[in-house]
């Protein structure tokens, strides 16, 4: 990892802590109910915040790059890494900080899948931002966290105590659903298609066996967990549309899918 990269990485981590320590308690003291909300839940409040304003962040940028930059799209393994190092840069900064606030809330946001996630994509990353490899591939996974704050959305209306039949949780909740499939679910036959393409080139077998087992294991990992999301927000939305979802449900592995990097 060069220096440029490092201090993306350092000024990302920063960043996103006062933005979850100081401008998201002020941004949203004007939203009504924010103040009567107890301590846990404030934290997670603005633990959701700073989520959804990564993933715009990365999830517009992956698009450009995924549109606009053909050296990449050319080449998918040793393609010019450029951008996309500074976008899981910017990720890798988010995911330390998420897991240092993990850490210290443990007992109120604590969560084994959101842990595994975490450190299977901080282990990946690590190839792109120390020998720029997969670019191509490190980017497609990233467009996952265009489905984040729909997630996001869903936890602060029920913190807000909407009910769970009010309009804009069910429209908010149906759409949640749709993209976290498109981005998440529907993508996996393209992307691994896209995968086995390169099994046995010359660029592959460059890569050398360790980068082969972080990049095909961490995939697999993160596919297995959306699955398992993926079940439970269709259950969720399932309940809602079919007037069984007036019960509190507690929150689960599934509203931590807010910010899952892939």
């Amino acid at each position: 990892m060069d220096t440029r990269e490092l201090a993306v990485v350092a000024g990302s981590f920063v960043g996103f802590q006062l933005l979850f320590s100081v401008a998201s308690p002020r941004l949203s003291s004007s939203i009504v109910g924010y103040g009567q909300l107890p301590p846990t839940k404030l934290t997670e409040w603005n633990s959701r915040l700073v989520s959804t304003v990564h993933a715009l962040i990365v999830g517009l940028f992956c698009l450009y790059i995924l549109w606009f930059d053909d050296v990449v799209n050319a080449n998918p393994v040793w393609g010019d890494p450029s951008l996309v190092k500074l976008n899981v840069a910017i990720t890798c900064g988010y995911l330390l900080y998420d897991l240092v606030l993990l850490a210290c809330n443990w007992s109120a946001m604590g969560d084994g899948f959101f842990v595994c996630h975490h450190l299977a994509a901080l282990y990946a990353y690590g190839y792109v931002l120390t020998r720029g490899v997969l670019p191509y591939f490190a980017n497609f996974r990233l467009i996952s966290e265009l489905s984040t704050p729909f997630v996001n959305q869903r936890w602060f209306f029920e913190a807000l105590k909407y009910p769970r039949s009010h309009r804009l949780v069910v429209l908010n909740g149906v759409v949640m659903a749709m993209v976290f499939f498109l981005v998440r679910i529907a993508v996996m036959p393209s992307y691994w298609a896209s995968v086995l393409a390169t099994f046995g080139t010359p660029d592959f077998e460059r890569l050398g066996l360790g980068a082969q087992v972080a990049w095909i294991t961490s995939c697999i990992a993160l596919d297995i967990l959306n699955t398992v999301w993926m079940y439970k927000i269709a259950r969720g939305c399932y309940k809602v549309l079919t007037g069984r979802g007036g019960r509190k449900v507690k929150e689960g592995a599934e509203e931590h899918a807010n910010s899952h990097t892939d």
